[in-house]
């Protein structure tokens, strides 16, 4: 099996393997006191400031949860719980400022918020590449900034590629005194991060600008089941967790070390190498892009077409008049592991709604397709998958659209 959908999931590096085997024989609670306790401790806590390192913070800073996902959600909610007054019944800062098209992590997480917390969710515009309008958060931030409790955005969009100017709405955030999280799950290993020079950059205050930042192991070549969160020093957070107080009481529970331990493998060998990895994959990125477009000349590539501008991993292609879903399955027969740009729900293909947010039809929304390169890929993988490509298109052009109405609609 050719695989090319390192966005889901990438192979475990031998590194983090090497790691977690190694960790799994040490025994003892890092919270016990005794000597077997402090050993698993110690390798738990260097752990932590090795993964912090890559991400330019310090250990204090970095908060392990179960996966991406949480580490998101104890971002959003918890600024949000701790941004608001007080009083029973209302919200004080209701407005949570969100790009469309963000990860369901995110939009789900603020939905809740907005049904069960009175959170009042602004939906800000991408442009026809998938970034996020800066003209429009800065006019929301200049009309009411005391009203918003937090913003929160993706480093780069995990669908489309697209690179987002981090930078400039950390300044944004930081001139309004709103803080901002940023899921870079997507990101992480594929693009330099460096939250304490953002923050310096930006003119950060306490508390606002760049103060939470998730990410993922599995992304990245370490274990499932291990994310964190990079929380700065004066970001003030509700917890999900209540327990034990572990990890500056913001996220209770007994640590994985064996997982941060790989994790901490899996990161700082994605750090040492990261410039060659992502010219190299680059490099594979632009060769499969070229090549779809030449065997498919319809085609359309999704995001930033600027090198620069997009993940060194992401090609996002449209094909019209073709359902993502069977050109996934008809290059899976053929030996080729994608990724569809739409999600599947009850068996009825659904356009992606990160397409539609970038203003494109619903066509190319569900004839979409994700291919994403890692840390494994090689020039066999992309010649497969262009080798593969025009049978399965021709196949799913000809089988068309399907009728999105059941028998359930009746």
């Amino acid at each position: 099996m050719v695989y090319l959908d390192h966005a889901a999931t990438t192979p475990m590096r031998p590194e983090a393997i090497e790691a977690l085997t190694a960790a799994l024989a040490v025994v003892g609670n890092p919270s016990s006191i005794h000597s077997a306790g402090q050993q698993a401790k110690r390798l738990l806590e260097e752990a932590r400031e090795r993964i912090a390192a890559t991400l330019g913070a310090d250990g204090i800073e970095l908060v392990f949860t179960g996966n991406g996902t949480e580490a998101v959600n104890l971002a959003v909610k918890g600024l949000w719980w701790s941004r608001q007054g007080s009083g029973a019944g209302r919200a004080s800062r209701p407005r949570i400022l969100v790009p469309a098209g963000e990860h369901h992590a995110t939009v789900d997480t603020v939905e809740w918020l907005a049904v069960h917390e009175g959170a009042v969710v602004v939906e800000l515009p991408l442009d026809e590449l998938g970034r996020l309008r800066l003209d429009v958060l800065e006019a929301e931030l200049a009309r009411d900034a005391a009203s918003v409790a937090l913003v929160t955005m993706l480093w780069a969009n995990n669908e489309v590629g697209t690179i987002q100017p981090v930078e400039e709405v950390a300044r944004l955030t930081a001139r309004a005194g709103v803080p901002l999280h940023v899921d870079a799950i997507a990101a992480y290993g594929q693009v330099s991060i460096d939250v304490h020079a953002l923050r310096r950059a930006t003119d950060a205050p306490a508390g606002g600008g760049l103060v939470a930042l998730s990410v993922s192991a599995h992304k990245i070549g370490g274990p499932a089941g291990i994310g964190a969160l990079v929380l700065d020093r004066t970001a003030a957070v509700e917890p999900l967790i209540h327990g034990g107080g572990q990890q500056r009481k913001v996220r209770s529970g007994t640590q994985d070390v064996a997982a941060a331990a790989s994790f901490a493998a899996a990161a700082v060998a994605v750090h040492d190498r990261l410039d060659d990895d992502a010219r190299r994959m680059a490099a594979l990125r632009d060769r499969l892009i070229r090549g779809a477009l030449a065997a498919v000349p319809d085609a359309r590539l999704s995001g930033d077409p600027d090198a620069a501008g997009r993940l060194p991993g992401n090609v996002h292609l449209s094909f019209p008049g073709c359902e993502g879903d069977s050109l996934l399955f008809l290059l899976d027969a053929a030996g080729v592991a994608v990724s569809t740009g739409s999600a599947c729900q009850a068996g009825v293909p659904e356009p992606s709604h990160v397409l539609m947010a970038m203003g494109r039809s619903e066509a190319d929304a569900r004839g979409a397709l994700r291919i994403t390169l890692g840390h494994a890929s090689t020039d066999d993988d992309v010649t497969a998958f262009l080798a593969a490509l025009p049978r399965a298109h021709a196949q799913a052009a000809k089988a068309g659209l399907a009728g999105r109405a059941t028998s359930f609609d009746r």
